[in-house]
């Protein structure tokens, strides 16, 4: 990561309301090329809801966001669709097409952004769901047929699906056994170093934090309290922040980082 490249996407004095409870109140973060930045946060700090101002289904009431050098909302039609399909979002439940097989859940929006032919975009498809560890039979599948493992993957692949350059991920592993939680981790940190991408990762998940990401984002106070190396956020002086890498969980995702070996 180069931190002198400009941001891949910036955001300034951020608002979210919803009624009369603001969620967040002039919230300011970058994403850089080539990160894997974790965002965490307690219970309705709004991290799910910064994840959709970013990528444009949700309008913030005040506040800019940025994206590759552009304000979303302030684009026509053509040219927004253009920027957005520069995104890969992987929501929290996968939210793959129950009446489709997988396949054809990969290959829609090959068919309907990229203009391809049915047959087209399924090869393509194939080629998605193996880059997301799936196996060949996998894509024959209906997405209720499939481990919650490999929903994740499913959904993953389609977010791969029209070679974007920035992936939202939304509670990845929320939900996988540890071993496949583990999985799950690697295959992100790979296809980030592999493929080039930038990586905006809501989570609770203290390992994938320790495992893969450059920096962590906290939201608190509806704001980003922190945004730094997880060594220097871990060490802020906070009540939450102290209660949330130090506590049992912490400690034991830290020990097992450290007897792996793994943080990049």
């Amino acid at each position: 990561m180069t931190e002198k490249q400009a941001p891949l996407v910036e955001i300034r004095g951020l608002v979210n309301r919803f009624g009369s409870q603001t969620v967040h109140e002039n919230l300011d973060l970058d994403i850089h090329p080539g990160e894997i930045l974790g965002v965490v946060g307690g219970s309705g700090t709004g991290k799910s809801v910064l994840l959709r101002s970013i990528v444009g289904l949700r309008r913030p009431n005040a506040g800019s966001v940025k994206v590759f050098g552009e304000d979303l909302q302030s684009l026509d039609e053509q040219r927004r669709s253009e920027v957005e399909r520069r995104f890969g979002v992987l929501f929290q439940r996968g939210a793959l097409f129950s009446s489709l097989t997988v396949t054809e859940n990969v290959a829609l929006p090959l068919i309907e952004h990229a203009g391809l032919s049915r047959a087209d975009a399924e090869h393509l498809a194939c080629m998605k769901l193996a880059l997301a560890g799936l196996p060949r039979n996998a894509g024959d599948k209906f997405p209720s047929e499939l481990s919650g493992g490999m929903v994740k993957r499913a959904a993953l692949a389609r977010a791969l699906a029209l070679d974007p350059d920035i992936l939202f991920l939304d509670e990845p592993t929320a939900g996988l056994d540890p071993i496949g939680a583990a999985a799950f981790d690697q295959l992100i940190l790979t296809l980030r170093d592999a493929l080039g991408l930038s990586v905006f990762l809501v989570t609770h998940d203290l390992d994938t934090l320790y495992a893969i990401c450059d920096r962590i984002a906290v939201l608190a106070q509806k704001r980003v309290l922190v945004a730094d190396t997880l060594e220097r956020v871990a060490a802020t002086d906070d009540d939450w922040i102290q209660q949330y890498f130090h506590g049992p969980r912490g400690r034991a995702a830290a020990a097992a980082t450290s007897h792996n070996g793994s943080r990049p």
